[in-house]
């Protein structure tokens, strides 16, 4: 038994999560919730200095746990990346986005490799989370550490373990998600899951990395492409007058071979926007055409446009046009109930409509005001709700179904309501207000 795995045994080792964002931080509370010290690492030193204060920076990880975390001695934050020496496993959680052409950007990985490198030494465990195409942790992460002197597998130890997050499901947490891994060699792959299994109760070992990246790829592959059918399907059966809604509740009494997959103005979160297309970057490099995921991907990203087109449509309907027309975006975060708006749809919708001469605003009880990202900086606050308030817009659009937002006290006073996820459904009067996108 070598010393970091007494060191795991012991549960005297020390983890490092590098990026404290809605992956880094859930996995830094499991571990320290388990008693095992973690130092959480992060560049925004606004970020760590809240955390250290007992705050949290995001709402899946509620104020009293960091308060917890942070009061047991077993989580600190800090932007002193030398500190990396301190820990003797180093877990990267940084974003894996796309280029403008669609490419994999990673500059983040990259750039986290480089830093650990470093302050690698010997014994040290590195697992990514991030997901990205198959082959980063043995092509792209592997030559960049071992540019120290260092071997992979022999002086330190490499993984991969795909991150599972799901802010806001209430039925699974990140302790309770089954966690694959999968190790450059045999001990690697040992020692990621003898560590990993310290905050997680159920492991799910594969025989490679490359396994691991791959199983992540296939499951937001998997609901990418099953969305953009119903996607399809909504648009199609809108045109035949036909309630889509209405037949994915028939088809979902079926007790086998179907699970249902719902409708939106897009896809949101950083998953499924973005990770089936490193799948078809790598594909490429071998050959081949994963027809399949683009065409999903194409059908999913002009969504956006199909709403502002009935949005458009519901207010020539009233003679009013788009250009100058007030209107509500109802929900900025990608799903209910949650405060992350990576990748959402709401905020193209806002850049679309306003694009075409109409003055939007937005509510969102979760998300108070925006903040500048990669491909947005719209500099908006939520506007609070009132029946003046919704009497004021020419429409409301209806992105997120939040679960704390009074529909039928909506519709009531709204002139128009567009809906793109069937928030209304149970709203019985007023239904000339109303218009399905």
């Amino acid at each position: 038994m070598d010393n970091l795995e007494k060191k795991i045994a012991s549960k005297k080792v020390v983890v490092g999560v590098l990026g404290l964002g809605y992956v880094g931080l859930p996995l830094a509370r499991e571990f320290a919730l388990a008693g095992v010290r973690v130092l959480g690492f992060d560049i925004d030193d606004k970020k760590v200095k809240i955390l250290n204060s007992g705050r949290s920076i995001i709402k899946n990880v509620p104020h009293e746990v960091v308060r917890k975390m942070v009061k047991s001695g077993k989580f600190a934050a800090t932007s002193d990346m030398s500190q990396i020496r301190k820990a003797d496993a180093v877990l990267i959680c940084v974003p894996t986005p796309l280029t403008p052409n669609r490419e994999p950007d990673m500059q983040y990985v990259e750039g986290s490799c480089r830093t650990i490198a470093n302050y690698l030494r010997k014994g040290h465990l590195i697992s990514l989370e991030s997901t990205t195409y198959p082959g980063t942790t043995r092509e792209l992460m592997k030559p960049i550490l071992e540019a120290t002197g260092l071997k992979a597998g022999k002086d330190f130890y490499l993984a991969f373990s795909p991150e599972r997050e799901d802010p806001g499901n209430k039925q699974y947490t990140t302790r309770t998600i089954p966690k694959v891994v999968g190790g450059l060699t045999p001990k690697c792959r040992q020692l990621a899951h003898q560590l990993y299994s310290l905050a997680i109760q159920k492991m799910v070992p594969v025989s490679s990395v490359e396994a691991a990246e791959a199983t992540k790829i296939l499951e937001n592959v998997y609901r990418c492409i099953n969305i953009a059918m119903v996607n399809e399907l909504k648009m199609v059966f809108d045109r035949m007058g036909i309630d889509v809604w209405e037949v994915i509740r028939a088809a979902s009494t079926k007790p086998f071979g179907y699970h249902p997959f719902y409708p939106g103005p897009g896809l949101g979160g950083h998953c499924i926007p973005i990770d089936p297309f490193y799948l078809t970057w790598k594909a490429r490099q071998y050959g081949m055409a994963t027809r399949f995921i683009e065409l999903a991907g194409e059908i999913n990203t002009g969504m956006p446009h199909y709403v502002v087109h009935k949005v458009m449509e519901a207010l020539n309907d009233r003679k009013k046009s788009l250009k100058g027309s007030k209107v509500l975006v109802l929900g900025l975060a990608y799903k209910p109930d949650i405060d992350d708006v990576r990748e959402s749809p709401s905020l193209e919708l806002i850049e679309l409509l306003q694009e075409r001469g109409a003055k939007v605003d937005y509510n969102d009880p979760y998300v108070p005001k925006t903040h500048k990202m990669r491909e947005y900086d719209l500099k908006m606050t939520s506007r609070p709700l009132s029946a003046a308030m919704l009497r004021s817009y020419d429409c409301v659009l209806i992105s997120t179904n939040h679960s704390c937002y009074d529909y039928a006290w909506i519709v009531k006073h709204a002139k128009l309501v567009v809906d793109t996820r069937n928030a209304t459904a149970a709203v019985k009067s007023s239904r000339s207000k109303i218009v399905k996108a």
